[in-house]
């Protein structure tokens, strides 16, 4: 059961990421990303914390728009501020290079 793996990045007390390491090598497993992965595992199989099927506490809607009727012009509104932000740029340079003369040829002068 191999599923694709994706890369995050967790932010842990240093007491704990210690206690990881050791359990990562007291149980043998390749690297602290794989002991997260069997205790994710394992949590999910005892059903703690099971599978997240609702949004619900996820999402603000605004009270005085609870059925989202003027939804469009809002998000409308933050993506024309969005774009009218000012964006930096940056253009690659030419790369100055020196030119090589061939061993044979001599400067006159």
């Amino acid at each position: 059961m191999s599923k694709t793996k994706r890369a995050i990045s967790v932010t842990l007390d240093a007491d704990n990421i210690t206690w990881l390491k050791g359990r990562a090598g007291a149980t043998g497993v390749r690297s602290v990303s794989e002991l997260l992965d069997q205790i994710v595992r394992a949590a999910r199989k005892l059903g703690r914390g099971g599978p997240s099927t609702s949004v619900i506490g996820t999402v603000d809607i605004d009270p005085q728009d609870p059925l989202l009727a003027h939804a469009d012009a809002v998000v409308r509104a933050m993506v024309d501020k969005s774009i009218g932000r000012p964006m930096m740029v940056k253009e690659a340079g030419s790369e100055y290079r020196v030119q090589r003369r061939s061993p044979g040829k001599r400067r006159r002068g």
